[in-house]
């Protein structure tokens, strides 16, 4: 299996690198939107979704708000143009906002797995309900980390990529060395305190990596550094949130597509959750020093 995911490792994390650092931002936004698709057809056998009409409909009403996202500054000018209304161009920023209800949605989770496991375990939602959270947290990401990238740029997109990576590495090997307390037996019986003890070094080691690369100023590499590792911490318990969901479906991963580690969500489920949070932190970090 260890063999299986390093093969398949290093045919993709070229292929994104390359693609955060040198796609053109428009194919970089339809690449995410396609494994947002593939995640979300994953998310919907999680949930007992087995309709095809249905699961259709699902990935249409993620497909029609990313176009509109995408194109949202001409969709603005559009309107000005047509009702000669000059100040919506200041509704641009009201995007921003978005990146709220996913942070406390995620701040939420983490407090309930953190502090009632087994009732979570046997909490039964409705589908329609299951399917909402999974649109929300999954359009989300989509957006947060395709703003990320345009606004903040490639190399901001790319170190918050190698930091999931570099949590999740150290959290497997740290935890596997190390790891003798269970961090969640009743949802993920592998993970460890130990484990999350070594991602959030980890995430601390890539922040001072950075701010030394990019000579950040002390303030603003302090902030980098509480955001990097807030950011792992919450992404953590993201991969506990999908590990709960397919526990209540009694799936082992969300699907077969990437040999050795699954399912597409398998493999970014850490990043669904810190991507809100990570994308909030570098807004208002950017503001303060503008």
């Amino acid at each position: 299996m260890l063999k299986q995911r390093i093969i398949t490792a290093v045919i993709l994390v070229p292929l994104v690198i390359w693609a955060v650092l040198a796609l053109p931002q428009d194919f970089f936004s339809l690449m995410i939107a396609l494994i947002t698709l593939l995640a979300a057809w994953e998310w919907l056998n999680l949930i007992n979704v087995a309709s095809i009409p249905k699961r259709c409909v699902f990935l249409l009403t993620l497909i029609v708000p990313m176009l509109v996202l995408h194109f949202w500054t001409q969709i603005l000018e559009l309107i000005a143009l047509t009702f000669d209304w000059t100040d919506v161009r200041d509704q641009s920023g009201i995007l921003e906002w978005l990146v709220i209800p996913p942070i406390v949605f995620w701040i939420i989770a983490m407090v309930l797995i953190r502090s009632m496991p087994t009732n979570l375990l046997a909490l039964e939602l409705k589908k329609r309900t299951k399917a909402l959270i999974g649109w929300g947290i999954l359009l989300a990401t989509w957006l947060f980390l395709t703003r990320l990238r345009a606004f903040y740029s490639p190399e901001m997109a790319m170190y918050f990529l190698v930091l999931i990576w570099a949590a999740d590495i150290a959290a497997y090997f740290v935890g596997k060395k190390y790891g003798t307390t269970k961090l969640s037996p009743e949802i993920s019986p592998g993970k460890t305190v130990a484990g999350v003890f070594g991602a959030l070094i980890a995430g601390a080691l890539c922040s001072i990596a950075a701010s030394l690369f990019y000579s950040f100023a002390f303030i603003f590499a302090a902030d980098f550094l509480l955001l990097s590792v807030l950011t792992v911490l919450i992404s953590i318990y993201g991969d506990l949130f999908f590990s709960l969901v397919k526990r209540q479906g009694d799936f082992k991963d969300s699907g077969t597509l990437l040999p050795g580690h699954g399912g597409i969500l398998d493999r970014i489920d850490s990043l669904i959750a810190a991507i809100p949070l990570f994308y909030a932190g570098i807004y208002l970090m950017s503001r303060a020093v503008a």
